[in-house]
């Protein structure tokens, strides 16, 4: 039997091949000579660059650039197709987890250090970027990133901003100016921007309404991020001549997908089909009797955008069935099984605390798998007996 093996990470807790990896463990204590074949997958978020570059010779880049609050931090990136793609992660200059709790302020953290990490990857003479746009701790629409990259923005009185811009900061850029932007951008040099949600720039599904809570923001905080996207906006279409604001993804990474299709002439597209296309995982389909897949927390919201949503659209039409196992499942998950998603497993099976579950994660993974091959058995054996 012959079984792809491909989570999205558990964030906070195993990368994809981990879990891939006790997956396995699990699946061999029942079919010790099934052919796993594991795949670690992303959706835009962190891993992005370690699920495209597995398997495929590549290597490795490290920057110093700004973090999110312009401390100096050491970023990767990785480096495919001899040195003529690049594959970012913004959460690898920007995520959260760079910041303490008591620094954590989207009204503060800015892009630029992305910017800093494109002009890197073009200096390499890269043709091509995919920037995963998942995991910041930014809201400032990108604007940060646009100085970095040769953007000048002036204030009501003419005087260029010259302080990285945050997102607390949009409400003081009264023009932009593109002249002196890197030339290399959308021509020499192709950007696609790859994230797992479709919201718009601003709004009640804009980027502040929706993630900014998330990045430390209280109630007034996120009314302002809210005005200063809409200002933003709005600015980009007057002065750039392209109208962002609604485009689906234009709120990722805390509006960073609208700085991308307004400075960088970059097309947004959903990360797991990014992903899936780049390790060419209709192949490792051919041939498979089932897909395994999973992530955190399963539930309804995973059909739009998110990982195990899109191994298994694309394992439908290759007529594989699509087992999802995750470390929680909610309530409405089983919409799921409108999207291709045959059978759903938690990987914990009693009521626990996070800690606990965390601890144990590799073990509870296991047995969540030896559950779900055991099941597959009977069956197989219910068939053979009808």
């Amino acid at each position: 039997m012959k079984i792809v093996l491909a989570p999205d990470s558990f964030k906070g807790n195993l990368s994809s091949l981990q879990v891939a990896t006790a997956l396995e463990q699990g699946i061999r204590r029942v079919l010790p000579k099934a052919n796993c074949v594991k795949v670690p997958i992303a959706d835009g978020g962190e891993g992005t660059v370690r699920a495209l570059m597995h398997d495929q010779d590549g290597r490795h880049v490290q920057k110093t650039v700004a973090g999110p609050r312009g401390a100096p931090v050491r970023a990767r990136y990785g480096l495919l197709d001899e040195g003529s793609l690049a594959v970012i992660e913004t959460a690898a200059v920007v995520s959260l987890p760079l910041l303490s709790p008591r620094a954590r302020n989207p009204m503060l953290t800015s892009t630029r250090g992305v910017g800093e990490l494109l002009l890197d990857a073009m200096d390499r003479g890269v043709k091509r970027i995919i920037i995963g746009l998942g995991g910041s701790s930014t809201n400032d629409g990108g604007a940060g990133m646009a100085q970095a990259l040769g953007a000048v923005f002036r204030d009501r009185r003419g005087r260029v901003l010259r302080r990285p811009l945050a997102g607390g900061l949009l409400h003081r850029i009264h023009s932009i100016d593109i002249t002196g932007l890197d030339r290399r951008l959308g021509r020499g040099c192709k950007l696609i921007g790859a994230s797992d949600v479709t919201n718009p720039l601003y709004g009640p599904r804009g980027a502040s309404r929706v993630f900014a809570g998330q990045k430390g923001a209280d109630g007034r905080m996120i009314r302002t991020l809210d005005n200063n996207l809409r200002h933003w906006g709005r600015l980009i279409r007057r002065d750039i001549g392209r109208d962002v604001s609604n485009t689906p993804g234009a709120g990722a990474g805390g509006g960073l997908g609208a700085g991308l299709l307004a400075f960088c002439r970059a097309t947004l597209r959903p990360g797991i089909d990014v992903v899936l296309q780049g390790i060419n995982m209709q192949r490792h389909l051919e041939g498979a009797d089932l897909v395994i897949t999973g992530e955190g927390c399963l539930d309804a919201q995973t059909a739009f955008g998110k990982a195990p949503a899109g191994v298994a659209r694309l394992a439908r039409r290759c007529r594989v069935p699509t087992i999802a196992i995750a470390g929680g499942l909610g309530d409405d998950a089983p919409a799921l099984f409108a999207h291709g998603i045959a059978g759903l497993e938690s990987a914990c099976a009693r009521e626990m605390g996070l800690s606990e579950a965390l601890s144990y994660s590799r073990a509870h993974l296991r047995n969540a798998a030896e559950r779900v091959m055991r099941l597959l058995l009977v069956g197989r054996m219910l068939d053979q007996r009808h």
